[in-house]
């Protein structure tokens, strides 16, 4: 068998701060290029927003998870150096060093091998909506 390789980017539209689920279409992608074992591997190339697996059963997980961020990361302008972008910006980017900008999932059978109550989400650490970008690259077999 030779190793095979499969990309693309995955545009995503936040609604501003909180967790957009990609599940759905990171796996239609997975399905799409016909690798039905391998590593996938996802980034973002952004500073300010991350992304994470996390529990897609019940949204208060979310919810939870963007509270404590704003509780732990403050957004008061008198505490950074760097506000030339907004209040958020700065404490946007420490949430994002905090979390994950690149995370891996193995495939098997076609499919990804998440947990039963796992989904994949970009992290927007910003306030208002932005266009992120999801590099996606599965090697396989």
């Amino acid at each position: 068998m030779s190793l095979r390789q499969a990309h693309d980017i995955l545009a995503v539209r936040t609604r501003g701060q909180g967790l957009t689920d990609i599940t759905q279409d990171v796996a239609a992608f997975v399905r799409g290029s016909g690798i039905t074992t391998g590593l996938l591997t996802l980034f973002i190339q952004h500073t300010s927003a991350s992304l994470t697996i996390q529990e897609n059963a019940d949204p208060d997980v979310l919810a939870d998870l963007n509270d404590f961020f704003r509780r732990i990361v403050h957004e008061d302008p008198s505490l950074y150096r760097h506000t030339m972008e907004g209040p958020d910006d700065m404490p946007a980017h420490i949430r994002s060093a905090l979390t994950n900008v690149q995370v891996s999932i193995p495939v098997l059978t076609g499919v990804m091998v998440l947990g039963t109550w796992q989904g994949l989400y970009v992290f927007e650490h910003r306030a208002r909506p932005h266009d992120r970008r999801v590099v996606l690259h599965l090697s396989g077999s």
